[in-house]
Formats: C-alpha cells, sequence, structure tokens
C-alpha cells in the first residue's frame, strides 16, 4: 500500500502545472533555516532560464512526513549538527528510492553530523565522488572542471559526492562550495556578481537533471 501511495503522489507532481520544491527541516539543533533567499532566487532564476514552471518559494517538510513525497526536489543545509530518527529515515529512504532526490549543501560545518546520517539512510551504498564528466555539469550550463567554488572556508577544494542507486543519482553532496551562500540576495554575502551567477548556473544544472534523468 505504501509503495502504491507513493508513485500516486509521484504521479501527482510530475503531472501537476506547477512544480514545488521543499526544504527539509531537520532535528539535531543545526540551523536547517539558513539562507532565507536562497531557494526562492533559485526558483526565479531556473523559471527565467532554464523554462522550468516552479512556484516562487518553497515548503518546508520533515524527513518523516508523508508530504515530502509531493517534491521532486528536497533542500538540505545549515552549519551544525543533523540528526535523523528511525521513522526519519525510513520515510527518507522510500521517498528517495521512489523516485525523489535530497541535495545536501554544506553552510559550513555541516560535514562530519551529515556523513554520519547518511551511512545510517544508506549503510550499503557508500557516498562517491561524482566526476566532472557526469550529466549534472554538462547541461544546460557547461562545468568541465565540475563543481564551482563559491566560498572559502577551509580553503579546500569543493566537492560533490552522491549516492547511486542502480545508476540513479538519489542523494548529491556540495561541499566546501556553499551554493546556497551564493544563490541568497547580493547584500547578504556581498558576492560579486559573477560568482553569484556561477552558484545560480549550477543551482540550474541540478533542477535540470532532476526533471530530465
Amino acid at each position: 500500500m505504501k509503495k502504491l501511495v507513493t508513485i500516486l503522489m509521484f504521479l501527482c507532481f510530475l503531472t501537476s502545472k506547477g512544480q514545488e520544491i521543499a526544504l527539509l527541516k531537520y532535528g539535531g539543533g543545526g540551523d536547517w533555516y539558513a539562507n532565507p533567499t536562497s531557494l526562492p532566487n533559485l526558483i526565479k532564476y531556473c523559471n527565467q532560464n532554464i523554462k522550468t514552471t516552479l512556484k516562487s518559494k518553497p515548503v518546508t517538510v520533515t524527513p518523516s512526513s508523508s508530504e515530502i513525497f509531493l517534491y521532486p526536489y528536497v533542500h538540505l543545509t545549515g552549519h551544525g549538527n543533523v540528526v535523523f530518527t528511525e521513522s526519519d529515515i525510513q520515510n527518507l529512504r522510500s521517498y528517495l528510492l521512489g523516485g525523489g532526490f535530497l541535495h545536501v549543501d554544506d553552510n559550513y560545518g555541516m560535514d562530519k553530523y551529515i556523513r554520519r546520517e547518511i551511512k545510517k539512510l544508506f549503510p550499503q551504498h557508500a557516498l562517491i565522488e561524482v566526476p566532472s564528466t557526469h550529466a549534472i555539469f554538462q547541461k544546460p550550463n557547461s562545468f568541465p572542471r565540475g563543481l564551482p567554488k563559491i566560498h572559502e572556508h577551509d580553503g579546500k577544494a569543493p566537492q560533490a559526492f552522491g549516492v547511486f542507486i542502480d545508476g540513479r543519482m538519489v542523494l548529491l553532496y556540495t561541499y566546501e562550495t556553499d551554493l546556497g551562500d551564493g544563490w541568497e540576495d547580493p547584500e547578504v554575502n556581498n558576492d560579486p556578481a559573477e560568482l553569484r551567477e556561477k552558484a545560480l548556473k549550477m543551482g540550474a544544472n541540478i533542477i535540470y537533471y532532476i526533471f530530465n534523468n
């Protein structure tokens, strides 16, 4: 029955005129609400540049909610601790295996916590570094070197990691780039226009990948 509900929910969002994307409200004390202007700006950019019809504001969902199945893209960000309960794990796993997509963007300081939780989520599937030749870096914008560097934190190179199930990427973890900061309103981080454009183009590639693969 749950599998049938999952299928019906995904048919609902695939046939709807306007799509919505979601922000994940997780437990553990981390600031899941960081970067409040980032997703609205990404939505606006995608609607203008890759012809999506996303609704202007993201919806907030929790990992264990049934509503999560309505959204093809769920975004997780923040600076600190992330904890998934057992019911969170089971529901998120069903969501991802049923066709959903989770994008984790480390806002700085999340890495050791989110890796622990991803391991709980998919203990049999390791996080694999996504090569620069992957489709997510090719269309509609070309990133021949892979994930762009948006913000300097520890001076490390940006890396994209993925969890792949039967050849499909179900989870993307972007590390040492801070795409969400680049999506924010210009005055928030005072990033130069070309850097914000690069971040938004990479975000558009992620959205494009979800709807075209």
